[in-house]
């Protein structure tokens, strides 16, 4: 059966994070994804313009269509703008008795502020004890814990709070906000630290990396992963999607989710290519024997922009194309990184 995942948050326009985010990511993943809109952005790279909070009942009556017909095996949170809002998700995401990772959303990447401060007490006091994960980042946490988060020493304390006070199952507070060269992720769940690390990328196309990350948690919640399963595919899906980010707009361009089926299938449309211009030359060896130096020749084929990132990114053959008499021969496979 088709594994459903749920997203509820704001819609961003600009279609780098909120629910445009979620549903790439959902989709990516190989999970359904369906949607609850909270609240409506005009959004771009660089700013937020204006932000218009749904009815309750609109919110609602979304989420019972979806949970009462198609089902919801994970769901998620997003933007929830006020307090009101947090109070109607966390009661409908209890009642139903879902999964929910709670992403706790307050500042836009353009820095505009996308949850009213009285909504934070009640994100702390009903949506938070009911979430199955919570993955705020840096500052969140701060916000959240009263705790100053300079180290990965601070981030454990904060972490272990927010599960042991604040009342959730399972904490990721998000290592991209603390300095270093890798970028660590803090799983604190049954009573136990896990670190989970990538290579820092150095980029300003970091749109949406919260909600994607969070959504592939989700994703592989649906699945039927276990939570520290499910971090570390999520940690690998995002770096991957900040690694191949989109350069648009003139502010802080979006991650790309799709990269998680992009790259994979760019590889292979490579491969199949190469595989095939190999087997030309040597069907037609008489005629280009001659051309090959004693040295062997190569035929090689890189992976299209924005995937393409360096000499691993090219695909050629292993040991070269070499003359045999009045016929030509690949020495080895075709593989990237080959000479």
């Amino acid at each position: 059966m088709t594994k459903r995942a749920l997203t509820i948050a704001g819609s961003d326009s600009g279609g780098g994070a909120g629910i445009q985010a979620d549903l790439k990511t959902f989709a990516a993943l190989g999970v359904h994804g369906m949607s609850v809109i909270t609240s409506i952005t005009a959004q771009n790279t660089y700013e937020v313009r204006a932000v218009f909070d749904l009815p309750l009942n609109i919110i609602e009556a979304q989420f019972r269509a979806v949970v009462e017909d198609i089902g919801v095996d994970a769901s998620k949170t997003g933007m929830l703008s006020n307090s009101d809002i947090v109070k109607l998700v966390a009661n409908l995401v209890k009642n139903y008795g879902l999964p929910v990772v709670v992403d706790p959303v307050m500042i836009a990447k353009s820095g505009a502020s996308l949850l009213k401060e009285e909504a934070v007490e009640a994100l702390m006091r009903y949506l938070i004890p009911v979430a199955t994960v919570v993955t705020p980042n840096r500052f969140e946490a701060e916000r959240l814990t009263g705790l100053s988060i300079n180290s990965l020493s601070d981030a454990k304390k904060a972490a272990k709070y927010i599960v042991e006070e604040l009342g959730a199952q399972a904490v990721v507070l998000k290592g991209g906000h603390i300095e270093g060269d890798e970028s660590v992720d803090i799983l604190y769940y049954s009573g136990t630290f896990k670190e989970f690390r990538a290579k820092r990328i150095h980029t300003k196309n970091t749109h949406g990396t919260g909600c994607s990350f969070s959504a592939a948690i989700t994703a592989e919640l649906a699945k039927g992963k276990p939570i520290d399963e499910a971090v570390k595919i999520a940690k690998m899906f995002v770096t991957a999607a900040i690694e191949h980010g989109l350069q648009l707009g003139r502010g802080c361009g979006p991650v790309n989710p799709i990269a998680w089926l992009a790259v994979p299938a760019e590889k292979l449309f490579v491969l199949e290519n190469l595989q095939r211009a190999v087997e030309i030359l040597e069907e037609s060896g008489h005629l280009v024997a001659t051309l090959v130096p004693e040295v062997g020749m190569n035929i090689v084929m890189a992976l299209p922009k924005p995937y393409a990132k360096g000499l691993d990114s090219v695909a050629g053959v292993m040991g070269r194309i070499v003359r045999v008499g009045d016929k030509v021969k690949a020495v080895g496979p075709i593989a990237f990184g080959a000479s």
